[in-house]
């Protein structure tokens, strides 16, 4: 078997992404796929963490038009990312897997709070770490709180699973003529305003020089993507 070249791995997910097709707010084929595909990468050795989005439940932007303030909703918004994570551990553990769920808004009765070093000890016993509560602050999104524990947990690479497969110059779902990038720096990527994730979680990216890797979250791209094989759009620092 070829070398691995990530070791601990930090994956955002979107809210959505549990979704699915359905009209729920979770879907009970999406966990178990997802689940099925970071066991056969966890058996690769790999540590894992993931900050999962809570978008599937509720924002806080969206909370305001229901005359909610920014921050209540943000908070609510949080606390959405513990459901979902909680859905997902459920998922995991049913095929047998060693989870934690961690969060940033302590939740006691059902999860452990975040704590820097008990998150690596985590991972350095090969529990899947999920991580809830973005980064406890409202005004930053699950990007930046991605960005953050990628930082702080010592991962070798920040992976984005989004419905499309990498980054373009256009919105490859309206514009049929969106040219996909394999490549970028950090700093095209904020002069041009991509959108790969917000400028904050961009900018502590590039400052500790940890990789972002925006790929489809198709069945088998996260084995691919952890063990090296070209696919979406590497976001690192330029070649020398």
């Amino acid at each position: 078997m070829p070398a691995i070249p990530y070791r601990r791995v930090l994956i955002k997910l979107s809210g959505e992404a549990l979704k699915g097709g359905g009209e729920g707010s979770l879907s009970a084929e999406v966990l178990s796929s997802l689940a099925t595909e970071l066991r056969e990468v966890r058996a690769l050795g790999v540590e894992l963490a993931l900050v999962v989005g809570g978008g599937n439940i509720i924002r806080g932007l969206s909370a305001q038009s229901t005359g909610i303030d920014r921050a209540t909703g943000d908070y609510m918004g949080m606390l959405s990312t513990l459901i979902n994570c909680l859905a997902l551990q459920a998922g995991l553990e049913r095929l047998g897997l060693d989870t934690r769920v961690l969060t940033a808004v302590e939740a006691n009765a059902v999860a452990e709070p975040y704590i820097r070093r008990r998150g690596m000890r985590h991972l350095e016993k090969g529990r899947i770490v999920l991580l809830a509560g973005g980064t406890g602050n409202p005004y930053f999104t699950t990007d930046t709180a991605a960005a953050l524990r990628a930082m702080e947990l010592r991962c070798d690479a920040l992976f984005k699973a989004t419905r499309v497969d990498g980054v373009y110059d256009a919105d490859p779902l309206k514009d049929k003529g969106a040219r996909r990038f394999e490549r970028l720096s950090y700093a095209e990527v904020l002069a041009k305003d991509l959108k790969v994730m917000d400028a904050t979680a961009v900018s502590l990216c590039m400052d500790n020089r940890i990789p972002i890797l925006v790929f489809k979250m198709d069945p088998g791209n996260l084995r691919r993507a952890v063990q090296g094989e070209r696919l979406g759009t590497l976001v690192s620092a330029p070649a020398p």
